[in-house]
């Protein structure tokens, strides 16, 4: 995704909203009623993927919206509806907001009260700090019929829905609803999804209404409640459970769990009971995926390791294609050159002596570096590069495209390209390119704003151009007075103006002509392709893109940037696997030391909504050029303004057992675990730019942790040596508490115990083992050498060190 924006990190842990509570009551004269109705309105932003998430859901309390919250660092925000509707986008600056301005930008540190105040089309933001802790408001009606209370249903339990998790079409499910006797009707709702856009518009439409059947049998002295829905299409189904008892109606449903970057609540499993709300919205509806049974993810994809490379940053291969200041623009601007390959990434308003330019200076990094250092990543246990985007563009990030069918100069050639990709080949590796078909470079050829080409951009020189070939690539407006205001930007950003994606004659340029840029990659040696922010592009749009990706190379692996619940790409006709931030918030929290057991609910949800050959394929990152770096996560940073005791060895020896132990899970986990470069050495790293600076080559002045490199080396080694941890299924925790996860990984006869420990103790666990898993014999995978097997009964017990874990392998 774009650097513009720059993302931060969203714990939603850490993020809770918590609605307040008014001096003045809501019978009191003085208050109003909402100036919107009953919609809500959202703080939307660089802390939440700019989704409108229930997290981050303003409270109307008489006469003003009240949102508290607590915030970290830079972030640039909007106030508007779930769907951004033209008379709720409100933007410009917090005293005077006002409808369709721009980003506010704001600086936080901790807790905030945040009060807004709307009138006709204008408004205002006051944002105070706040200590403390937030009063609430709640205005749910508590249950307290003991019989609604007893309601029962979870998601994951196969007594309660069968089979588990996504299913094909026509598959019949078996939904089970149990409670104490006094239960009068009992209702299965089920409505098909409707999700488009950055989560903007959400809807559900009802499809089938069935009557549960009472079951003549009772356990425990309960009744069940039971009913066969089959799905005939691939789809996001949504279903609840209403229920009358004693006259009065009930909604059982999902529960509140917040999930990362999810504008849903629930994490499915184990739900909650309601009474029926008015409004179908305020239902928190279980999920359930319903997928093509031809779809089929390459089967190399399990295999995967990544390793990650943002190409301006890695290696610098050639000195000759550096750019230089002078010879090289950026926009109507210059660029800057870094003498020193270790010196810090500039940010303009830092201080650092850089001129007030984003996204304009260089190190000189190209695919000549990664070529010379494809030993160095195939011996750290790598199997595939994804790479950020190479094709020509004016930034150092070149999400600004300028020519997608070139390799930018500085980078070096297509010729480069075909080396890298053969190169990697010869030693079993693949290559994964990255591009956005969700919008260009304002200074490209395609639009030419700043009059860097040959007429005939969209808008040359900040006219519009109706006669450019380019021209239907773009939605233009001449009837706005401003140049800027006659083209779309993307989320706002004029650097980057979005492509109409409706467009025939850029689809056929994109992906339809035979020498469109999908198919040209691909035939140079691409393994297939990474889409960056999938979400604002048209479904039909991807639909049409995989057939083409697959009819050029059928083993050729799709791969999406979202960052919510991916399920509506995974239905077979979208993608094969997206870049998987659920996990990598989930993880990074665990190994900071959160409660396993929030945490552990979102990587649950995603094995209950993915397809099988999705979630196996997923890419588990922890570190991105979007986001915070691990270490700095874990609470190391020696970046501008960093405190002393966040540059101390003391931090930085913590963040990195932090980051081993996340590495472990990674390692351990179905799916692909991702390696961002420099994470194996240590490298750091907060916002960005500084979570792109140069890997720290010793031949260069760096110092790279060599023994952190030892660990890395020696969990991708266990992985690649043992496929049950690639290959094995993957059921509910076998032992699940606020610090210790147990799981259990089956591959045809061979099992595997994988065990992590986050507190800074050690731990003693006693296992009770399935029937399976009983009288069996265990090696320790870690520590091959130690002959001594551990033989199991119908217990077995774990010593897990503290902030680390333990993998038993099943010997025959």
């Amino acid at each position: 995704m774009t650097p513009t924006l720059k993302f931060l990190t969203a714990n939603l842990a850490a993020l809770a909203l918590l609605p307040a509570a008014s001096a003045i009551t809501p019978g009191d004269k003085n208050c109003q009623p909402s100036p919107l109705g009953a919609r809500e309105l959202f703080l939307r932003g660089s802390f939440n993927n700019w989704s409108a998430s229930d997290a981050h859901r303003f409270v109307y309390v008489c006469d003003r919206y009240e949102l508290y919250l607590q915030l970290q660092g830079e972030q640039s925000f909007k106030i508007g509806d779930e769907d951004w509707s033209a008379d709720a986008d409100f933007g410009g600056q917090a005293r005077q907001l006002q409808l369709k301005g721009q980003s506010l930008n704001e600086r936080f540190k901790g807790g905030h009260k945040l009060v807004l105040r709307l009138k006709d089309k204008s408004g205002s933001l006051a944002i105070q700090p706040f200590a403390g802790k937030p009063p609430k408001l709640s205005s749910a009606v508590s249950v307290s019929d003991p019989v609604a209370l007893s309601l029962r249903f979870d998601s994951r339990n196969l007594q309660h829905k069968a089979p588990f998790g996504a299913v094909t079409p026509g598959t019949p499910l078996r939904l089970s609803l149990s409670a104490l006797p006094g239960v009068q009707r009992a209702s299965l709702v089920v409505a098909k999804r409707r999700l488009e856009g950055n989560q903007e518009l959400l809807e559900y439409s009802e499809v089938q209404r069935l009557t549960l059947q009472k079951e003549s049998k009772t356990e425990a002295g309960r009744e069940r409640w039971s009913s066969t829905v089959v799905l005939a299409e691939p789809a996001i189904y949504g279903y609840h459970f209403e229920v009358e008892i004693a006259g009065k109606s009930y909604v059982f449903h999902n529960n509140r769990d917040p999930v990362f970057w999810t504008r849903e609540k629930g994490s499915m499993g184990a739900g909650s009971v309601d009474p029926l709300p008015e409004n179908p919205r305020q239902i928190r509806r279980y999920r359930q995926t319903v997928y093509a049974a031809d779809f089929k993810v390459p089967d190399w994809a399990r295999d995967i390791v990544y390793y990650y490379i943002f190409p301006e940053r890695f290696r610098n291969g050639d000195r000759s294609n550096d750019p230089q200041p002078g010879r090289e623009h950026y926009q109507n601007q210059g660029v800057e050159r870094h003498s020193r390959w270790l010196s810090k990434p500039y940010k303009p308003g830092s201080g650092d002596g850089s001129d007030g330019v984003y996204n304009n200076d260089f190190f000189g990094g190209d695919l000549a570096g990664i070529i010379d250092k494809l030993d160095y990543i195939r011996e750290l246990g790598a199997n595939t590069i994804y790479m950020t985007p190479v094709f020509r563009a004016a930034s150092n990030h070149k999400y600004d495209t300028g020519d997608y069918k070139q390799i930018d100069p500085a980078f070096g050639s297509n010729e480069d390209f075909k080396r890298l990709t053969l190169e990697a080949a010869k030693r079993g590796m693949r290559v994964i390119p990255d591009t956005s078909l969700n919008h260009v470079g304002s200074d490209s050829p395609y639009f030419n704003r700043f009059n860097n080409f040959k007429p005939g951009g969209a808008f040359d020189g900040g006219r519009l151009n109706p006669d450019s070939i380019y021209a239907s690539w773009f939605k233009l407006d001449p009837n706005q007075a401003k140049p800027e205001d006659q083209y779309q930007g993307w989320t706002g950003v004029k650097d980057l103006p979005e492509l109409d994606k409706n467009s025939p004659a850029f689809r056929e340029f994109a992906y339809r002509a035979p020498d469109s840029v999908t198919r040209q990659w691909l035939d140079f040696g691409a393994a297939g392709w990474r889409m960056d922010v999938a979400p604002w592009v048209p479904d039909d749009f991807w639909r049409e893109w995989r057939q083409v990706v697959k009819a050029t190379r059928p083993d050729a692996l799709t791969v999406a940037e979202t960052w919510f619940d991916a399920s509506k790409y995974f239905l077979g006709d979208m993608f094969d696997s997206t870049m998987n931030y659920i996990f990598r918030n989930a993880v990074l929290e665990y190994a900071a030391g959160g409660d396993a057991r929030p945490l552990y609910a979102q990587i649950e949800l995603m094995r209950e909504a993915y397809p099988p050959q999705a979630f196996y394929a997923l890419m588990n990152l922890l570190s991105s050029h979007d986001q915070a770096r691990a270490l700095h996560h874990f609470g190391y940073s020696d970046e501008p303004g960093a405190s002393a005791q966040q540059r101390s060895a003391q931090a930085l020896s913590l963040a990195k057992q932090r980051l081993r132990l996340a590495v472990f899970f990674q390692m351990v986990f179905p799916g692909a675990p991702t390696i961002y470069y420099g994470d194996e050495v240590g490298l750091g790293g907060g916002e960005d730019p500084y979570n792109r600076a140069p890997y720290p080559w010793a031949d260069e002045g760096g110092r790279p942790d060599q023994a952190l490199l030892a660990d890395f080396k020696r969990l991708t080694a266990l992985r690649h040596a043992e496929p049950v941890l690639r290959h094995g299924s993957l059921s509910a925790p076998l032992h699940l508490d606020a610090n210790v996860i147990v799981l259990a990984r089956q591959d045809g006869e061979t099992w595997a115990l994988t065990a992590m420990n986050n507190a800074a103790t050690p731990r003693r666990i006693q296992l009770t083992l399935p029937a399976a898993l009983q009288g069996r014999a265990w090696r320790d995978a870690l520590n091959p050498q130690q002959a001594k097997r551990i033989a199991s009964g119908a217990t077995l017990t774990l010593k897990l060190p503290a902030r680390s874990g333990q993998v038993l392998i099943s010997v025959p």
